[in-house]
């Protein structure tokens, strides 16, 4: 028997990596599906689509509600997209607010600049502050999730003339977690994972992003995300291979913040019961640096729950920021 040589036992593993690297690719690709068209077929609201350019990268913004109404941004986390915040923003519109909810820089249809640090929180809040004054507003209404919830953090901080109010789910504040640690077990590995180079990228491509579309389904209420739900998401992660620069996100250094962390504008924050990826008792200290913030605990819902509880979200945030 003819035994193989180091040298070409390394050659086949390459030729192998390789290979399963170039299937999982092709196994990610996806038709170019239209969110806003879908958007607007589930929930029967007029949906506006706009390029905005923020500064140095151009957005992509979904808007709805009356043009004078009162403006809401809205902003989504990873591995999301505007699309998540579908639900509520059709309540925020029913309700009469100006509903702006930009894919943010890296993901969908966004723009996707190379340069890793592009992704650092100084730019990302500078996103938010360049479309509200692009859109002609001097301030609007908050709302974050999961890293949209930290970008909201980061605008309230540096930026508080840009928010009217704020509101933000299951993220903590940046400084909730100083000098303590969490009670609860959540899933926390990929954060590590994900600031690997390339590889989370293309391992998350693998047969049809099997462990993108498990991880949210494995984490939700049944029946939240149905197979043309994930289609959408799966559309949006292939696009213009987002995976890479919406992972950049982890990989960009995170500067500390000035100051003692304050919030003076009136925030609300909602904790949902079944968060996997979120300490709610982290989450809950956040409190501690508000100077007119309230808490809802929610009755139920995951990490996901602007999809799991639509109504019941938009519905909280129409209450909040409503003029009173």
């Amino acid at each position: 028997m003819t035994r193989l040589g180091p040298v070409r036992k390394l050659g086949i593993a390459a030729l192998l990596v390789a290979a399963v690297a170039i299937l999982g690719h092709a196994s990610g690709s996806q038709p170019d599906r239209d969110a806003v068209e879908a958007a607007r077929a589930e929930l029967g609201i007029p949906l506006e689509r706009r390029f905005v350019d923020v500064g140095d990268v151009e957005l992509h913004v979904v808007l709805a509600g009356p043009a004078d109404g009162a403006p809401v941004v809205l902003l989504h986390g990873f591995p999301e997209f505007w699309y998540a915040w579908r639900g509520p923003m059709a309540h925020l519109a029913r309700a009469g607010f100006r509903v702006i909810v930009p894919d943010q820089r890296g993901y969908n249809r966004s723009e996707k600049p190379a340069d890793v640090q592009a992704y650092a929180l100084p730019e990302l809040v500078s996103d938010v502050t360049g479309l509200v004054a692009a859109l002609g507003y001097d301030a609007a209404h908050v709302a974050g999730h999961d890293w949209g919830g930290g970008v909201a953090w980061g605008l309230v901080l540096t930026h508080p003339e840009r928010v009217r109010r704020l509101a933000i789910l299951d993220t903590p504040h940046p400084r909730a977690w100083e000098g303590y640690e969490s009670e609860e077990e959540t899933i926390s590995w990929y954060r590590t994972f994900i600031q690997l180079p390339l590889v989370p990228g293309w391992t998350a491509r693998v047969a049809n992003w099997a462990l993108l579309t498990s991880s949210l389904r494995g984490t939700a209420r049944p029946g939240t995300f149905p197979e043309p739900v994930m289609d959408q998401f799966r559309t949006a992660w292939a696009r213009e291979n987002a995976i890479h620069s919406m992972g950049a996100w982890y990989r960009a250094d995170l500067p500390p913040y000035a100051g003692d962390g304050r919030v003076a504008l009136p925030t609300l924050m909602l904790v949902a019961p079944d968060d996997a990826y979120i300490p709610g008792d982290v989450t809950r200290r956040s409190l501690r640096f508000l100077d007119d913030g309230r808490l809802v605990e929610l009755e139920e819902g995951s990490h996901w729950v602007i999809q799991e509880e639509p109504e019941l979200i938009g519905g909280l945030l129409a209450e909040f920021f409503a003029p009173g």
